[in-house]
């Protein structure tokens, strides 16, 4: 993504950035957020805000520079760069929310299984 470098007036920039926020922050669902990320961003914006996020998963679970760099497909500058921010509060809401989500899947799996070896169909 080429930015121009012409700037944007700072108060402009506030009142849309408040407006984007706003509107993603009022989106109930994945599929809501698909549509419109995938409107207003390209495929290569896209692209590098998931292998980002693959980035800091990967990393938060101990996986090594080379592993994630050849399965994501990214250079070590990439994924030096998400580590070195790793630490910040809104990557850690992100790997936050991700454990409890497996939290919850693999307690759910758990529980499913159980019930059916106790009432079995």
């Amino acid at each position: 993504m080429q930015l121009s470098s012409n700037p944007l007036n700072k108060n402009i920039e506030k009142q849309l950035s408040l407006m984007l926020y706003g509107i993603l922050a009022e989106l109930s669902t994945p599929e809501g957020v698909k549509t419109v990320l995938g409107d207003i961003l390209t495929e290569g914006e896209r692209m590098a805000l998931i292998k980002r996020l693959g980035i800091a998963v990967y990393l938060d679970k101990g996986r090594s520079y080379e592993d994630v760099k050849n399965t994501i497909k990214v250079s070590s500058a990439t994924i030096a760069s998400v580590a070195e921010n790793l630490g910040n509060e809104g990557w850690q809401e992100i790997i936050r929310r991700i454990k409890a989500d497996e939290w919850a899947n693999e307690w759910t799996s758990k529980i499913s299984k159980g019930i059916k070896k106790i009432f079995p169909l």
